[in-house]
């Protein structure tokens, strides 16, 4: 194999690296990191002046980064998970009929795709896990590879996992923790098999279900499809990806497919998120709500 330098021209120290890992080390969860592999070291070297820029991914590792805020992006893309744990108390655990959900949302340029589904006896996190990992796999179908995609999440598990370098221990460690067993470790697995094929990530913490409108949307999907999981033990087929024409239309994505889930009117809590979202995404696509 040929022999790849490694400049990391934002990073924790910057400099040319021989080898990818110590390079990773510079990169890895730092806010606007720059680097890039080069085949030849005059090559990293004029990229650390400044006279080139980077324009491809390292092979074999996803270019990450968490931003404190926002920032443009071609694609934005929303996952969430969540879990009606009724096992939620001290020493308590997740029970067989508690039910599970994850959901996406991701916006492109010319249409929005969503897609939910259900899980029953599963935790909260494996959710997070999930929405992540269906929207990598759909993004992925879509030939979206290449282009700039942002992530907004409310999973700080999730997050630190990709940028933080949790990743690749638990892949040194044969998919273990320091500490013992990796749960969902075959999910991880997935994940780490996906992200080398994207060009450019980056990720964003909001706050679970306040104000961010996106995040907003995914949970309030997630809760619908957790309403309408009837029969414990037995997980609805799953609807498959929704695309609407438009990211600021209200996709109607949102109601299940009346021949794929058992009918069930939905609770208080979910028809107010449901209300308070589809408002806010009218108001940003300047349509009236009380017209």
């Amino acid at each position: 194999m040929a022999q790849k330098f490694y400049a990391v021209r934002q990073g924790r120290q910057t400099g040319i690296y021989r080898t990818w890992p110590d390079a990773q080390k510079q990169v890895s969860g730092y806010p606007g990191a720059q680097y890039k592999s080069f085949p030849t070291e005059a090559a990293a070297q004029a990229f650390m002046a400044g006279t080139s820029t980077p324009t491809h991914a390292t092979p074999g590792a996803a270019k990450v980064r968490a931003t404190g805020s926002a920032t443009p992006a071609d694609i934005t893309v929303y996952t969430d998970g969540g879990s009606r744990n009724t096992g939620n108390v001290a020493g308590g655990h997740v029970r067989n009929d508690d039910k599970a959900a994850w959901a996406y949302r991701m916006e492109l340029p010319d249409q929005v795709v969503t897609d939910s589904a259900g899980e029953w006896g599963a935790s909260n996190n494996r959710m997070e896990i999930m929405a992540f990992l269906r929207a990598l796999q759909q993004l992925s179908r879509l030939g979206q590879a290449t282009k700039s995609v942002q992530f907004v999440l409310d999973s700080r598990y999730v997050l630190n996992a990709v940028t933080q370098g949790w990743l690749a221990g638990w892949k040194r460690r044969g998919w273990k923790r320091s500490a013992g067993p990796l749960a969902n470790a075959e999910l991880w697995r997935e994940v780490d098999q996906l992200l080398p094929q994207f060009s450019h990530l980056s990720f964003h913490w909001t706050k679970g279900h306040a104000t961010n409108q996106g995040n907003v949307f995914v949970d309030h999907l997630l809760n619908q499809t957790m309403d309408h999981m009837t029969t414990p033990g037995v997980t609805p087929p799953a609807k498959g990806p929704v695309t609407t024409a438009s990211p600021k239309a209200a996709p109607a994505s949102v109601a299940p497919h009346p021949t794929q889930v058992a009918a069930q009117p939905a609770s208080h809590q979910t028809v107010d998120r449901s209300v308070a979202a589809i408002r806010q995404i009218l108001r940003d696509a300047g349509v009236s709500d009380d017209q």
